[in-house]
């Protein structure tokens, strides 16, 4: 799971003003913030569509939801019986989100589980330095990745078409608890689910929904696990039905958000500086054609699911910092068809291309080593293979494990 802010809705720039309008008739930040009054008024003649849309949709919106399922709304924290007016920017709609998972009283959880504020990790000096892992917290953090890739793998064999992003979900958390960790997006911030997917268009954050998967879509799955007392974070793009059935497009954006992903990871070694695995990411985009989004980005990780370093995607960023032998985070580019701007849908968590282009995304959590890095998430000859490992015949590249032979591809 990435992090990221409130952006304004004209240019994704950070934003903390809100269009009166729009507060007027209750709508959420995601979709009323600007950056400054000149923005505000630049963009206005395309924003105020919103204000007829919101007028247009609001009859049926206090509509009882005996089932505890609706469209999500405020953070993901609500239900509403109408879809959110909103322009979205592509063809995927959000569909109805069911009712929060429970998680047994025997698992130990998150300090945000019952109030979905992260106290712990708006208040660590972590936020300001970077943790240097002893070995035996480093052991915890093997530990738990290792369950982590468990549950993304299970995940993945669910990924079919006519399976609901909701089963996606509930095979996620049931794998989780079951090995004893907790899914540390449930309640994060009030997310309402127990991972993220993202399909097509939507870049990151997705609430897992009663929308079947189709053939041809793709989905990010993001995985992220805590138990003895760490974190695990990882992320993978998988297609749905047949590689053949798959347009080119889709396959070339997630073959070539891995490669972004593994050329900055083969920067990784003691004093390297954060700001460079962007200038690796980018030159691989570029190369494509390619956008690399910019509001979210890697994050340290350990006792808290965010904290420092932040590790940018794009190049020329102005990232602070080197790594050092102990330090753990995660490098998780998200690769858009064209544009690298992001648009938020009104549930506040679910980013979406501003153009309705596809979006693909791959992340690991990794340790910086005396020597290079450890891949704490790394897949295993058990995982089920990606597009382009499948054979030729299946319409795959035959490229199974093949980690050079993939980036040889560039």
């Amino acid at each position: 799971m990435s992090s990221g802010g409130v952006v304004c809705v004209g240019c994704s720039l950070p934003a903390s003003l809100q269009c009166p309008k729009c507060l007027s008739l209750g709508l959420p930040p995601a979709v009323s913030s600007f950056c400054t009054q000149e923005c505000f008024k630049k963009n206005w003649a395309s924003h105020k569509a919103i204000h007829k849309l919101a007028k247009a949709s609001s009859k049926g919106n206090s509509e009882e939801l005996a089932d505890g399922w609706g469209y999500a709304i405020d953070r993901g924290s609500r239900r509403t019986a109408t879809m959110p007016a909103f322009p979205y920017p592509g063809a995927l709609r959000p569909a109805h989100v069911g009712p929060t998972r429970s998680v047994p009283a025997n698992v130990v959880k998150t300090d945000y589980a019952l109030t979905g504020i992260p106290v712990s990790e708006e208040e660590s000096r972590q936020q300001r330095i970077v943790p240097v892992r002893t070995e035996e917290e480093i052991a915890r953090l093997r530990a738990v990745c290792r369950l982590g890739r468990e549950v993304i793998d299970a995940a993945h064999r669910a990924v079919k078409p006519g399976v609901t992003t909701d089963e996606i979900d509930r095979v996620v958390h049931e794998v989780t608890v079951a090995g004893g960790g907790y899914p540390s997006p449930l309640n994060y911030y009030n997310f309402p689910k127990s991972c993220c997917t993202s399909v097509n268009e939507i870049i990151c954050h997705g609430i897992p929904d009663k929308r079947p998967l189709e053939e041809g879509d793709i989905v990010n799955v993001d995985i992220s696990v805590y138990r003895d007392g760490m974190h695990a974070d990882l992320n993978e793009t998988f297609v749905v039905g047949d590689n053949d059935k798959v347009s080119d497009e889709a396959k070339q954006i997630v073959l070539t958000a891995y490669q972004c992903l593994f050329k900055a990871i083969s920067l990784v070694k003691p004093g390297v500086r954060f700001r460079d695995f962007g200038d690796a990411i980018q030159s691989v985009a570029n190369r494509k054609g390619l956008g690399v989004t910019r509001t979210y980005c890697g994050h340290g990780i350990g006792e808290l699911f965010h904290c420092a370093p932040n590790i940018p995607h794009y190049a020329k960023n102005k990232a602070i910092g080197a790594a050092k032998v102990g330090h753990v985070f995660t490098i998780e580019p998200m690769i858009n068809g064209k544009s690298w701007r992001d648009v938020m849908w009104p549930d506040g968590w679910t980013a979406s291309t501003e153009d309705g282009r596809l979006s693909a995304q791959f992340e690991h959590t990794i340790l910086v080593t005396e020597d290079g890095y450890e891949l704490l998430t790394g897949r295993t000859p058990e995982s089920p293979p990606l597009w382009w490992e499948k054979s030729k015949e299946e319409g795959g590249l035959g490229l199974f494990g093949d980690l050079e032979g993939v980036m040889n591809l560039l």
